[in-house]
């Protein structure tokens, strides 16, 4: 998971980030792009619709790949062009601070950001089943398998195995969201699956 596109969160007309993902319990918020300055600082692109939550954060975790994430204590943060550079204890060098190159700064779930009513990350869409609703019968569409921003609505992207569907994720066609049944109901206006379908 992460903190941003993958933990970005979405909401039926607004949205928000944190990734997501299944990444045994934790979220991602940055990944190190290079190292930034002499001291053993790192640049990292941030993945979250949250940068206020590295102004206090003294404790995260490097993904490694196949193993457990690293615990990391961070001494200090300041957001640098759109970017958070990251000062992480025991990182002295630029050699240090290369070798965290493309890695992924995680905080544990249940730390990500509480959201409002009507907004989801997108993690949490996808993977939900799909119905439709017409005349209080309901039609199976199929599964969310990515949610993309655009200028307007977000889209979930929906499939069923042999097609794909773009459904856009307004409240006016988005009735319900049920995370814990992983189930969402639409009420779509005549023709839009025809129109969206890849």
């Amino acid at each position: 998971m992460s903190d941003t596109a993958s933990q970005r969160q979405v909401r039926r007309g607004a949205r928000a980030t944190e990734a997501g993902g299944d990444m045994h319990g934790f979220i991602a918020i940055a990944r190190v792009v290079r190292p930034q300055g002499r001291k053993g600082e790192v640049l990292a692109e941030i993945l979250t619709d949250f940068p206020a939550r590295f102004r206090d954060l003294r404790q995260a975790f490097l993904d490694k790949p196949g193993k457990h994430p690293q615990a990391v204590t961070i001494e200090h943060t300041w957001l640098h062009k759109g970017k958070v550079v990251l000062k992480l204890a025991g990182i002295g060098s630029i050699d240090d601070a290369e070798a965290l190159r493309e890695r992924l700064v995680l905080v544990p779930a249940d730390e990500r950001v509480a959201l409002s009513a009507n907004q989801y990350y997108v993690w949490e869409l996808k993977g939900c089943q799909v119905v439709v609703e017409t005349g209080g019968m309901r039609t199976p569409l199929g599964t969310v398998i990515e949610v993309e921003r655009t200028a307007g609505a977000d889209m979930l992207y929906v499939a069923d195995g042999s097609r794909e569907v773009m459904v856009p994720f307004a409240e006016e066609i988005c009735k319900l969201i049920d995370l814990e049944s992983r189930l969402i109901v639409i009420e779509p206006p005549e023709d839009l699956l025809d129109l969206n379908r890849d």
